[in-house]
């Protein structure tokens, strides 16, 4: 794996003073799983760069280690190729000194913002490009993906879930690496050491500048931190200066805005009932539900013996979490837990794992989709994945005015990109029918208003 960064900045070779490593020599060093090697493929006035490639030892990786996913993994695993918390160690050790925005020869350069580029040949994004330009670019970044094909030898196989980064902007050396310390591991999701308290420490330490305002801060940093819920919570304490019990409190009432606008109508719990029975009636055993969240429609279709395969997709590691505590994942029987499947991905990205199954389901999601993105997720569902029977619900912009704690001229929920009147509705439904060879009935949810229409709309597509 490697990284390389580079700059245009005059006199470019000032490079070498700002990581303390001569452009004249190789240079070498030992790392606990192998060797981390420093070199300048370029070096000039006008462009500079350098190289750090680890050459992570396949013994020293499986050393002490468990069997993981299986006893195979320990042996053949993307590690040594793909840039993860391995290529972050290398970088804090090598580059300790530029990290920390110390240079003995060029103080007031280390302090200064100049013209960098990176890129990294090699970084797995389960996310997609979406993810990788929601992680760079609120931080100043121009971002160029590449994504790379499964396998040359077979292009029609199509793309992976891996890609070839190339980051430029102007910034600190020591913010780049920073910024590159925390976003690769939290991007590739793994870690290859144990994620205890001070990996906390760490992370305030190296993002408590810049990560408090990021707009994908919790997903950041439930990637970095492997999912423990409990650091998470303590990193958020610190990086914020607020009682973890706060942090935790505001954690669970994030998204209670809609839920509480429209509690008093029931109306969440009449969606799930009228979602279940459509699926019930509809005789389908397979439902994967687009956007799960915390799990609530899965929890109940689980005590249907009927649907015997069920899948929830959701970008949201966070939510996953707490999707797998509402439905008891590690003390489901194994028969039980062998129908169910929690799964981290993008719905506007086409996806192999939404393929087989009978019905899908987008419950309160397409209104937090982007307009522009809307043609993706239409053909990612019912050109690719193609179900029998898709359910979608979104709520009826026309009957927000029954809502008195609602602003005139204002969203449900702040993260709503838009909300349809029923005509909007149908008019998409009825092109996405035509486009796709479905056909489509449109049933209300929630207390009818005779002018106003329902709170909800759902449309069930059926092939």
């Amino acid at each position: 794996m490697q990284l390389k960064i580079g700059t245009h900045h005059s006199p470019a070779t000032d490079l070498g003073y700002l990581l303390s490593k001569n452009p004249d020599r190789h240079q070498s060093f030992d790392l606990p799983f192998g060797k981390a090697h420093v070199f300048y493929p370029e070096a000039s006035p006008e462009r500079c760069s350098v190289v750090l490639m680890v050459d992570v030892d396949p013994v020293g990786l499986v050393r002490g280690r468990g069997e993981g996913d299986g006893p195979l993994t320990q042996y053949v695993n993307d590690r040594p190729y793909t840039a993860s918390s391995f290529l972050a160690v290398a970088i804090a050790r090598v580059f300790s000194s530029a990290m920390s925005g110390d240079s003995k020869s060029r103080p007031e350069l280390a302090a200064s913002a100049i013209a960098l580029d990176a890129e990294i040949p090699v970084l797995r994004c389960r996310g997609g490009e979406a993810k990788l330009r929601a992680c760079f670019e609120p931080l100043g970044y121009v971002v160029e993906t590449e994504a790379l094909p499964l396998d040359d030898a077979f292009p029609d196989w199509g793309t992976s879930q891996y890609f070839r980064l190339r980051l430029t902007g102007t910034l600190r050396l020591a913010d780049l690496l920073s910024h590159l310390y925390v976003l690769l591991p939290a991007i590739d999701g793994d870690k290859h050491y144990f994620i205890g308290d001070d990996e906390v420490l760490k992370l305030v330490d190296k993002a408590g500048t810049w990560l408090p305002t990021h707009p994908e801060r919790d997903w950041i940093m439930t990637g970095y931190l492997k999912r423990r819920r409990s650091l998470v919570r303590d990193a958020l304490a610190k990086l914020l200066n607020e009682p973890e019990e706060e942090v935790e409190a505001q954690s669970e009432g994030r998204d209670e805005g809609e839920q509480a606008l429209e509690r008093s109508l029931s109306l969440n719990e009449q969606r799930m009932a009228d979602v279940e029975r459509v699926l019930l009636a509809s005789g389908v055993r397979s439902v994967v539900d687009l956007g799960c969240g915390e799990g609530r429609l899965l929890s109940r279709l689980l005590e249907h013996r009927q649907f015997e395969r069920l899948l929830g997709i959701d970008v949201s590691n966070l939510s996953l979490e707490r999707a797998a505590d509402r439905l008891h994942l590690d003390r489901l029987p194994p028969l039980k837990r062998a129908r169910i499947d929690l799964q981290q991905g993008s719905l506007t990205y086409r996806d192999a794992r939404l393929t087989g199954f009978d019905a899908a389901c987008a419950v309160e999601v397409i209104e937090h989709i982007d307009p522009q993105r809307l043609l993706a997720f239409e053909r990612n569902v019912f050109e690719f994945a193609q179900p029998a029977v898709v359910l979608i619900t979104t709520p009826n912009v026309e009957y927000n005015v029954r809502f008195e704690r609602l602003e005139h001229g204002t969203l449900r929920h702040r993260d709503h990109r838009f909300e349809w009147t029923r005509a909007q509705f149908q008019e998409w439904a009825e092109g996405v029918c035509t486009r796709h060879g479905y056909r489509v009935e449109f049933l209300p949810i929630g207390p009818l208003d005779p002018a106003l229409g329902p709170p909800t709309q759902m449309g069930v597509f059926s092939r």
